[in-house]
């Protein structure tokens, strides 16, 4: 049973930062793919960030040029780099783990709170 582990969300003011990390049990060099998403309240889930295995990074477009998604792999984690926050950004933010392209893995959230 692979272990997804998130933390660093908090309050941030407007235009601030935050950088989330997600340490992971298993080896996340032999992940499909890892990911970030978030759930705002009243919304559904939805994709953020993400590394595929041997591809590119995509964000999602309401992110695109102020979050940045990165990965160590000799420390089998994920973080995500939030700049320029607003407060539409305000979700529990969710590690994502996808190994042999089916089976799938998620941390408890975390909570990013984005407010004057």
């Amino acid at each position: 049973q692979v272990q997804l582990v998130e933390s660093g969300g908090g309050l941030v003011q407007p235009g601030g930062s935050l950088k989330l990390s997600c340490v992971v049990s298993g080896s996340i060099s032999s992940a499909s793919r890892m990911g970030w998403y978030r759930q705002a309240p009243g919304k559904e889930r939805e994709l953020v960030a993400a590394i595929p295995s041997g591809g590119t990074t995509n964000y999602a477009d309401s992110v695109k040029g102020r979050f940045t998604i990165s990965r160590d792999d000799a420390k089998n984690t994920v973080y995500l780099q939030m700049n320029s926050l607003k407060p539409e950004d305000t979700a529990v933010y969710y590690c994502n783990a996808v190994y042999l392209g089916i089976r799938e893995y998620w941390g408890q959230g975390t909570q990013v709170t984005v407010s004057s």
